[in-house]
């Protein structure tokens, strides 16, 4: 493990936009019997750490006060066990997720949040698991996805929205995505058809799925809902993670993160350790340059995931984190 003199965390006492995160001295947690503490190595970046960050009432929402931590997804080696933890030892390589915490050098967790990397896995595709594995996984089963159908995913090219495409297409269905075309390349060289998405979608989703749609999953609001409407997919077989006006109004579901599990984690890094499924990393960034990063993050347009590294090589830690 590298010393790492002062341990430091990201934090905000402000809301506002990518300004607000600042790199501060961190107080190094205790651990209690029943949680394991982690150096760490990477942390995966989310839209919901921003929203929190930005919105008072978002925050609220989720019971964050200032000054907060930041982040949720991290890969690790674990640095000290509680007394009660059996399953992890000192120097174990783990990931999960820990709410406000995880964009640190050190940080303690639930024993059972966490998980072992598997071989195969990166510790920077690892640390960006916990709310996008959660995630897909919980749509594509709640919508109970099965090989014959026809699924339409938007913003398939994002962090959530690429597990999610590349789930639905593990069980065998015909999977179209929607992106920007600059993006269309990564989701045809994963077997997903993609179409832009703007004015004229509904009529490439069509040429797309001449014989119809049968899922939709959306992860960019109303422009695809509205799609799904025109398109007569039954409102049970709809799912949005962004508009909960128009889902209520139309009787769509809701399902997300809250409806994921760790085993979920535990499954898609699974799938990801022997080649199945593919998060590319679209960018890394030191700690103390969390602002850019998050400003990259906002601009859009990212294919995969955005993660911090701490000052400890992930590569030296982790050789198929190789980058």
């Amino acid at each position: 493990m590298t010393n790492v003199t002062p341990p430091r965390r990201v934090q905000f006492d402000r809301h506002g936009g990518p300004e607000v995160f600042d790199v501060v001295s961190q107080e190094l947690p205790d651990t209690g019997a029943d949680e394991v503490q982690v150096r760490v190595i990477a942390a995966g970046l989310n839209p919901i750490d921003a929203a929190i960050a930005a919105d008072p009432q978002v925050a609220d929402a989720y019971g964050v006060t200032l000054p907060a931590g930041n982040g949720n997804d991290f890969s690790g080696r674990v640095v000290e066990v509680g007394r009660d933890v059996d399953e992890f030892g000192v120097g174990d390589l783990v990931f999960g997720g820990c709410r406000m915490a995880a964009q640190s050098d050190y940080l303690v967790a639930p024993a059972s949040e966490v998980l072992p990397v598997p071989d195969g896995l990166g510790m920077e595709q690892a640390a960006c698991l916990d709310i996008a594995a959660r995630t897909a996984m919980a749509t594509v089963q709640a919508m109970n996805t099965q090989s014959e159908d026809t699924v339409l995913v938007s913003a398939a090219a994002g962090g959530v929205g690429l597990l999610t495409a590349q789930l639905a297409q593990r069980i065998g269905a015909v999977v179209v995505g929607t992106a920007s075309d600059e993006h269309h390349g990564v989701l045809s060289d994963l077997g997903i058809l993609p179409v832009t998405y703007g004015e004229g979608l509904l009529e490439r989703v069509r040429a797309a799925a001449p014989e119809g749609v049968d899922v939709v999953l959306d992860h960019a609001g109303r422009e695809t809902l509205e799609v799904a409407v025109e398109l007569g997919v039954p409102a049970h077989r709809v799912n949005t993670l962004v508009d909960g006006a128009f889902a209520v109004e139309h009787g769509f579901s809701t399902y997300g993160y809250a409806d994921g599990s760790v085993d979920d984690v535990r499954t898609v890094a699974s799938f990801i350790a022997i080649g199945e499924v593919d998060v590319p990393i679209a960018g890394r960034y030191l700690l103390d340059r969390v602002r850019e990063a998050y400003e990259r993050l906002l601009e859009g347009h990212v294919v995969g995931k955005l993660v911090l590294t701490t000052e400890e090589p992930t590569r030296a830690e982790h050789p198929e984190a190789a980058t």
